[in-house]
């Protein structure tokens, strides 16, 4: 039976790794990039000044108060946490780590260092964020995202990044060749294109007359080009078993998204980062609704009352009366809520999972740049810890932070939610052998750990929501009921986040879907404001 987009991107949502699942639905060409002109959002006023109570304090929510403010409309937001920015999420020495069924941990980093435990990096292609990072005046840096240096690790097999990239890219080039040297593809395509082909894969990836691969250095040299007589001698190739995904038909095989990955729409360079850590812009939008925002104020009830919403929340059982809510609360959240939903709307926030990963960081010196030469990227292993990210930024400085474990079913399935289960000692023990075998000897000087689960982090319970359609495989972007229904209004009640969009676990994702929330919010007082008008 063949295998349709539709049905590959189920089983892989069902594998409970977004990562596996979004990099899927990205090499199929189905991520959305942000349209032009979203980036100059603004909602009209109203008179009146009509008022509307915002629940939660995410990327979403913040955006949602910050362009309502803007319009003149009278704004409250409550947050459960002790802070903003939700799952974006900035980890700085001296801070309380809490995690769900786990010991509390306490943040060492020394002074300017962080972690960024949630978002850590934003493609250029996202707009929204990236002005609202020009308009609040939060600086911006490159994201190594990509580090030929950085080494993989499969197999029990550390190799250099650029070997295994350019030793499979001139291996393919190889069977190519050959392909059009035995005349295997004469009449499905033109006798002077496959002329071009050929005579093009030479100075691409090192095919000589005869056919064969032969390395020109981009893998690596056995030895280097130095000064006078020190010519230079490149590595040898692998062979293509060494290099080669580990054979499945029936699931994904460990290194394909390592070797896909630069090539997906939001992942190719250039990638961006607030100077500072994520957390820059989540705090400069919420300097400029602080009066607006409640900290610590769990909600404990959602009800619909004389037209408008009544919200109960925490601490005291206090409430809050107003015109119209924008709820942008996580799904596992929103469902335990007391609230006068509709059946459906109760159905739809327990229709799918959400996706758990982990991460894990160390302060160390630097070895990885003075050792190795590796300053930003990523290095991949078939380890449990999956991925590791070297920091981008203070390149020369003497210490950095260096994700050890960025764990979302990126060369595991289900990945995710085996690292959450681990206790912290299991998982820094993991990440610090996946060190040790990237940099031999260095391990030893990997200090201050902190890991985050985010199916253990209160009040996110998971990163982003795993819908079973991921995209536009079922003519018009169709992802089913449940998702059909979160886009309506309750009433007064709007939703958003990053779970409503079609960038999903993005800060993309959330804004934009923020401002379609607050379209319907424009639009409902709009016409409330026309009705007393007439009456």
């Amino acid at each position: 039976m063949a295998l349709t987009r539709r049905a590959l991107l189920e089983e892989i949502g069902k594998a409970g790794g977004l990562g596996a699942a979004y990099m899927a639905m990205e090499t199929l060409g189905l991520a959305i990039p942000t349209p032009v002109g979203a980036e100059n959002f603004a909602v009209p006023r109203v008179a009146g000044g009509p008022s509307v109570v915002i629940l939660g304090a995410g990327i979403a929510g913040l955006i949602s108060a910050y362009e309502l403010q803007r319009a003149g409309y009278r704004v409250t937001v409550l947050e459960a946490r002790n802070r903003v920015g939700g799952r974006v999420w900035t980890i700085r020495g001296g801070e309380k780590v809490v995690q769900i069924g786990r010991p509390d941990q306490q943040a060492r980093f020394d002074r300017g260092l962080y972690f960024n435990a949630g978002a850590m990096r934003i493609p250029s292609s996202h707009r929204v964020m990236l002005a609202y990072a020009r308009r609040l005046g939060v600086r911006l840096e490159p994201f190594i995202n990509v580090n030929r240096n950085a080494s993989w690790d499969f197999g029990g097999k550390v190799r250099p990044q650029r070997r295994m990239v350019e030793d499979m890219r001139g291996h393919l080039a190889e069977l190519l060749a050959k392909a059009i040297d035995m005349h295997a593809l004469d009449g499905a395509v033109s006798k002077d294109e496959l002329a071009e082909v050929r005579r093009f894969l030479r100075p691409y990836a090192g095919i000589a007359a005869d056919g064969k691969y032969i390395p020109n250095g981009s893998s690596g040299y056995a030895r280097d080009p130095g000064g006078y007589t020190q010519t230079p001698i490149a590595l040898p190739p692998l062979s293509f078993a060494e290099l080669a995904p580990t054979p499945g038909p029936d699931r994904l095989s460990a290194l394909t998204i390592p070797y896909m990955f630069e090539h997906l729409w939001e992942m190719q360079s250039t990638m961006l980062q607030p100077v500072g850590g994520m957390d820059r812009i989540a705090d400069a939008i919420y300097a400029t609704v602080k009066p607006l925002v409640r900290l610590s104020s769990p909600v404990t009830a959602i009800r619909r009352v004389d037209g408008g919403v009544r919200i109960e929340h925490g601490p005291g059982a206090q409430a809050i009366n107003a015109d119209y809510c924008i709820c942008t609360l996580p799904m596992p959240i929103l469902a335990r809520i007391s609230s006068d939903f509709s059946p459906a709307k109760k159905a739809a926030l327990t229709a799918v999972p959400y996706a758990a990963p982990v991460k894990l960081a160390f302060q160390a010196p630097r070895f990885w740049e003075t050792d190795d030469d590796i300053y930003g990227g990523l290095a991949w292993t078939d380890r449990m810890n999956e991925n590791v990210v070297y920091p981008s930024a203070d390149f020369g400085a003497r210490s950095g932070v260096v994700i050890a474990a960025f764990v979302s079913s990126w060369t595991h399935e289900r990945s995710g939610k085996a690292f959450t289960r681990l206790s912290h000692e299991e998982r820094f023990r993991i990440s610090r052998d996946s060190i040790e075998a990237l940099h031999p000897g260095k391990s030893r000087l990997l200090e201050k750990g902190v890991t985050v689960a985010w199916e253990l982090t209160p009040w996110s319970e998971g990163m982003s929501a795993i819908w079973p359609d991921l995209s536009f495989v079922n003519g018009g972007g169709d992802r089913g009921p449940a998702y059909a229904e979160l886009l309506r209004p309750e009433g007064p009640i709007v939703f958003a986040g990053e779970h409503l969009s079609y960038q999903p676990a993005w800060q993309e994702g959330a804004a934009t879907s923020a401002h379609e929330a607050l379209k319907l919010v424009s639009a409902m007082a709009k016409e409330k404001s026309v009705k007393g008008a007439a009456a």
